[in-house]
């Protein structure tokens, strides 16, 4: 009879330990540390709470230059595409270049068999000649005619018909000079060479194969691109402000890969330095209408691409500098809050406290907002844990950590805390 009784001792007493401990850890943390000097147990907050206030993160407002930017996506187009074909008949006797090969203007690129074209060369220049020698000796004749005529030993009409016989000589030479140098024209189109500087692609014939100068397919394809371009569109409703840009002077324009994309690379080509940084060039041109079906507007931006970086096809982030705010009072744009009475920010003052302050802004970027009135260059602004607070509330503050590279296109600002979970 004792031993049940005991077993159900036994058990009530692990169930009791079992639900004071569940009950221990649904406690906030304060509560399971005790309480804390300078205040009790209960929540961190206000003045009246006790606690130590709550944790924030601040940043210190910043007079600066803000350029204002409009971002976009872009593609990648090669300078100049040329398909390469072939402008006579004939087999193909030689490829003279490698897939993927760097050429310049005037490199060849392959050849077709000469010999018919060389023919006809020769021949026409034969024909020159024998006309010359007709030529030759109709102005001999005309010159003993011009003589006669003088002496009344021949007719007039004798001589005006040598005379003329002369002038039909010389238009055959005439002939004969064009049948050269179109000959000479077929046969240089013998040899193909690379109409610009570029980079050819893969070939679309192989050597000994019969080419005609119909064939749609070509020979190579051959891109410029050293300068490159890169296209993109903007809405319609920032086109004044492009053209405002333009008329200031030259537009500069970043565009930055994916920094998943490789960079490729060809051979004798430089290693690129900051495969992912931001690549420099200018807005070129707009196109000539608005697209009716999308409301938007094309623009052209050039990129001298000396490294590379930049691959025909690609798709870019581009971001387009249209003008620059000088000497602005900025703050991180996560410190601006929004209320009933419009947009406010807590600044942090030099008892710990916050202050409540009503701002009128100005631009905003994807990172940060231009401060017309309400904050000053070097207070501080609560950057994150504004939900939890008042006006008046106490906080403990922490110093945001500038981040080593600027937010780009489509990025945000991580802060402290989001960083740190970001890299676990």
């Amino acid at each position: 009879m004792r031993r049940p009784l005991l077993l159900l001792l036994t058990l009530g007493l692990i169930g009791g330990a079992g639900a004071g401990a569940w009950y221990y850890w649904q406690q906030p943390a304060e509560v399971q540390a005790g309480p804390r000097p300078g205040g009790g147990p209960g929540r961190p907050g206000g003045p009246r709470g006790g606690g130590p206030g709550v944790p924030v993160t601040v940043a210190a407002a910043q007079r600066q230059d803000v350029p204002i930017m409009l971002d976009a996506i872009g593609t990648v187009q090669a300078y100049n595409t040329i398909t390469v074909r072939a402008q006579v008949d004939g087999q193909l006797v030689e490829i003279a270049f490698q897939e993927g090969q760097m050429v310049k203007q005037g490199d060849v690129l392959a050849r077709i068999d000469p010999r018919s074209y060389q023919a006809a060369l020769d021949q026409a220049v034969a024909k020159k000649a024998q006309d010359e020698a007709l030529l030759a000796n109709a102005r001999l004749d005309l010159q003993r005619y011009t003589t006669l005529a003088r002496n009344e030993g021949v007719s007039r009409q004798q001589q005006d018909t040598q005379r003329a016989q002369v002038a039909q000589y010389e238009a055959l030479v005439a002939a004969d000079q064009a049948a050269i140098d179109s000959a000479r024209t077929q046969l240089s189109f013998t040899t193909i060479r690379s109409p610009i500087n570029g980079r050819v692609g893969l070939r679309l014939v192989d050597q000994g194969n019969l080419v005609r100068s119909g064939d749609a397919t070509g020979i190579v394809t051959v891109s410029q691109m050293q300068p490159i371009a890169v296209t993109f569109t903007l809405p319609q409703q920032e086109l004044g402000r492009v053209l405002e840009a333009l008329e200031r002077g030259a537009v500069p324009v970043q565009a930055l890969r994916s920094a998943s994309g490789g960079t490729p690379q060809i051979q004798g080509s430089p290693a690129p330095s900051g495969a992912h940084g931001p690549i420099m060039g200018e807005l070129r041109t707009l196109d000539s209408a608005v697209d009716a079906s999308t409301g938007t507007i094309k623009l052209k931006a050039v990129f001298a691409n000396e490294d590379m970086r930049l691959w025909p096809g690609a798709f870019v982030n581009v971001r387009l500098r249209i003008d620059t705010v000088p000497d602005a009072v900025t703050v991180p744009l996560v410190a601006v809050q929004r209320g009933p009475d419009g947009a406010f920010a807590y600044v942090l003052k030099g008892d710990q406290t916050v202050e409540q302050r009503m701002l009128q802004l100005g631009v905003l970027t994807p990172a940060e907002a231009v401060v017309r009135r309400g904050v000053e260059a070097g207070e501080k602004v609560v950057t994150s844990g504004a939900l939890r607070l008042s006006p008046g509330a106490t906080v403990l503050a922490t110093e945001e950590a500038a981040p080593e590279n600027a937010p780009g296109p489509g990025q945000r600002r991580l802060r402290p805390r989001q960083a740190a979970d970001a890299s676990r």
